[in-house]
Parts: C-alpha cells; structure tokens; sequence
C-alpha cells in the first residue's frame, strides 16, 4: 500500500494512470467489505464521473487521483447521506459540505460513504441502523467510534484515506483500536458546513492516514475560515508539511498524572512503555503536569453533548425531510411514531438526557454548571502549555473490546472516551499515534497541542512515527471459508 506522496510521485513519473489507483482501491474494499462492513455506500457511477471530470483538471493538483472515504455525516451532492440513521435512509443532499467541496477541488476522488454509530453517537460504530462495522484485526471486536468505518477502511488498505468527525473522541479511539493516525484539529480550523450537527460547539471533522504527511496534505486542503461556517476561525493556515522532519530535541511534554491514573489497563501501559523509551531517544524531556478538572470531563461533556443533540435533532420530525411515519391520526403522532421508529436507541436516550438538562428548573443546576466547568478545563490546558510544548496520555484506557461486550451498558461504553473527551471540551488539537500491540491487539498514544498549534503537533507526531515504524503494518485478510 502506497502513501499519498508515494502515489502522487507515481503520477508525476507517469508510472501510473488514475483509474488504475482508484481499481486498486475497488479490490481492496470488494475483498474487505464482506468481512468488516466499513462502508455504507461504493457510489460507482459517481466515481466514474469524477474519474472523467479530472482528466481535465491539473495533474499538479494537491490531492489528483487521491480516493478518499467520507463518513456518512457530511453531506455528498448526489450521494446519499444517511448519518447510519433510518430516518435519512433515502437522502440525498442536494449540495456538498464544505470539506468535500475543497477535496473534489483539490483533485481528490470521493470512492465512498463510511459507517458509523447513528448520528456520530456511540464509541463502537455498534449503533449504526445498516449492521456492525469490525476491526480489521480482530473481526470479534469493534474498530471503536464514531467514525470506525473510516478507521476501519483505512486500516484494512480500503482507502488511503478519509476522513472522520470528532466530537469526544470519535476519530482518536478508533484510530487507536485499529492502528492508524486520528487528528482532530482546533475546533473552528476546519468549516462544519454540511457536518451533519451532533453537538455543535464540540464537533469538529478531521482526517484518518497511515502516514503522518498524508493527514498533514489533507488538513492543507480542509482546514481554513469559511464564512458559510459561523464557527469557522480567520486564522491564517501554515503549510503543514514545512516541518516534518525536523528535530523536536528539548521540547517539554506533559505528562497529566490524572489522565494516567484513571483505571489504564496494565495491557495499554505495557505498550506505551515502549513510546516512552522512543520519546526518550528524541531528547524529549518529560514533565509531570496537573489538568484537576479533567475529573469532571465526562459528566461535562454528557450534559453538554446531550443538550445540543437534543436541539439540533428536534429538525428531524417527518415535515421537512427523511423518514415520515404515515399511519397516524394526527400532527403530534406523526411527530412520535416518526421518531420513535426513526430514531435507534442510544439516540433517543440522548435525546432524552439532554431535553432533560435543559428543561425549566434544571438548566441552571446541569447544563450552566458544565458550561463553567467547561471553561475550567479549558483555562488549565491554557496554563499547561505555557509551561509545557505538547501533552501526552493514552488514546484509550483499555485495549479494543469485543463486539456486544458494552452495548447494553451506556456507562461503560462512555468510559471509554475518558482521555479524548477533555481535548473537546477545550477546544484544543489531537492526534492518536499507533503505539503498538498487546496480543496482536493495536494500542494508539495521544499527543496534545495548543490551540491552532496543529503545525508543531505534526512536527512532533512525525518525528515520534519516524522512530517507532508501525505505518506499514497491515491486518491480514481473513480467509474464505470453505463451502
């Protein structure tokens, strides 16, 4: 498998044609599919027409020929949108979200729609209404979530890349339960328009690589202010691929003793020894640093996360668009019977949780209380980094789980999102890093940086995948059973 500097290199030798790349590709994902259900969509009739369109287009283009899977909460004109929910099942958007118009710009092909846990809510992609995403390494287990279709695709060389949504941790965890590279930048660095809402002021899209210079090259195409975004920063974007490569000798990272101590299992510590040795080879100097706050993360974030859900899915009610129960004898009905069966489980118990927290007589005790939390937490990762360059803990608490192991207990699945979660909360970058095996099982390290810092956290995260080469491991394809 081929990174996309490798790949682009290939073009600019004419050693190799478009479609050539993009059947690869196609292989890849009719061998896969079968197995581990990444995608929900292979749109080929649009691939054909992309394929065509760039033939017109410079080969100098940033992304030319690149495939690239989108998870299927941004929308795709033309190509349906589902969010993995059957209230969408059927539609199909009728312009591109601002991502997807920057990468078809940029020459990239879209090659598919990912699966996901419905709405972007769930860290297992277990809650998807069309069926179960795998991980390409264990089929007994989940590839994490949200965004496991995208993680998955990439893993199992499905798609060289994608691109994924990140609300408390749903690019990172999946990325570490299935070996690849998760960023989720600055909330504001990249545009939401046509990001499927969730939890507005928490979402925020990002890319999945196996190469750190691939999600570099793709956050250089997505990132920047759009004014369709209201939430979308003027900040002047660098060129993010300018410093790989260079040292990162003397740089101070944190060590938060919090996001170490909260129930890491020995089998994850074990492989993040090893990480430490590699940061120790970089001259790095380690400190011990205090975020008291990030106690408090996971209950903030549920409040805040469920309120806005609540808001922003009261607009799917059978009137305007998607899914419409029809034998009901009133207005109202039609409301409950259409979200009733539209809507699976753990988003109708966010729903509720967040109608809850904002209701008269609660708000102040829930939701404005986890707002001045919130704020906390951010205000401590501000200190943080006037002390410290990047800051380090374990993508996830645990190794990746097994296929109905936590479904039927919410509290333990959204125990898993411990470590991502304060990063959203404070509105800072992260990427998770492959760290390595235990039992064949992928372990991911997350490294932290400061607001709109995302040129020296790819610096650093380079120069940690340089010394430590897991980029070329791949899952093997499982075999056919006999009939």
């Amino acid at each position: 498998m081929k990174s996309v500097k490798d790949i682009k290199k290939l073009y600019q030798n004419k050693e190799l044609k478009v479609y050539e790349v993009v059947e690869h590709y196609l292989k890849q994902i009719e061998e896969w599919e079968p197995n581990i259900h990444a995608f929900l969509n292979v749109p080929y009739k649009e691939i054909e027409a992309q394929l065509t369109s760039l033939k017109e287009e410079p080969s100098d283009l940033p992304l030319y020929g690149i495939p690239i899977a989108i998870k299927d909460n941004m929308l795709t004109k033309g190509i349906t949108t589902t969010c993995a929910s059957k209230i969408l099942e059927n539609f199909i958007p009728p312009y591109d979200a601002t991502v997807v118009k920057r990468l078809k710009k940029a020459g990239a092909i879209i090659i598919g729609k990912t699966n996901l846990d419905e709405f972007a809510m769930g860290s297992s992609t277990e809650n998807s209404a069309f069926g179960v995403t795998k991980n390409p390494w264990d089929l007994d287990r989940v590839p994490g979530g949200s965004s496991g279709g995208s993680a998955a695709c990439v893993s199992s060389g499905e798609a060289p890349i994608s691109l994924g949504s990140d609300t408390g941790g749903s690019i990172r965890l999946p990325a570490s339960f299935t070996s690849v590279i998760g960023l989720k930048p600055t909330y504001g660095l990249v545009s939401r328009y046509g990001l499927v809402a969730f939890a507005s002021s928490l979402d925020q899209i990002g890319p999945f690589g196996r190469r750190v210079e691939d999600v570099a090259e793709v956050l250089q195409v997505i990132a920047g202010h759009d004014p369709k975004d209201s939430t979308s920063s003027p900040y002047n974007i660098p060129n993010y691929l300018e410093n790989l490569g260079k040292t990162v000798k003397g740089w101070k990272v944190g060590i938060p003793k919090e996001l170490w101590q909260k129930g890491v299992s020995e089998e994850v510590l074990k492989v993040l020894e090893k990480s430490f040795e590699v940061l120790k080879n970089l001259g790095i100097e380690t400190v011990e640093i205090s975020l008291p706050s990030v106690d408090y993360a996971l209950s903030v974030y549920y409040i805040i996360a469920t309120s806005e859900a609540s808001s922003n899915l009261a607009r799917y009610d059978g009137v305007k668009y998607g899914y419409r129960e029809n034998n009901t004898e009133d207005l109202i009905s039609m409301y409950k019977a259409t979200r009733g069966k539209g809507f699976g489980s753990e988003v109708k118990r966010r729903i509720i949780l967040g109608t809850y927290a904002l209701s008269a007589g609660y708000y102040d005790a829930y939701y404005l209380k986890a707002a001045k939390v919130r704020n906390l937490i951010k205000m401590e990762f501000e200190e943080a980094f006037k002390k410290v360059d990047i800051i380090v803990s374990p993508t996830s608490p645990i190794l990746p789980f097994k296929i109905g192991e936590k479904i039927s207990d919410p509290l333990q699945m959204y125990l898993t999102d411990i470590m991502t979660i304060p990063v959203n909360l404070a509105g800072i970058p992260a990427i998770s890093m492959p760290a390595g095996f235990y039992n064949s099982l992928p372990v991911g390290i997350q490294f932290m940086g400061n607001f709109f810092s995302e040129d020296k956290l790819l610096q650093f995260a380079y120069a940690y995948q340089e010394n430590i080469d897991l980029s070329d491991k791949f899952p093997p394809l499982p075999k056919k059973e006999e009939k």
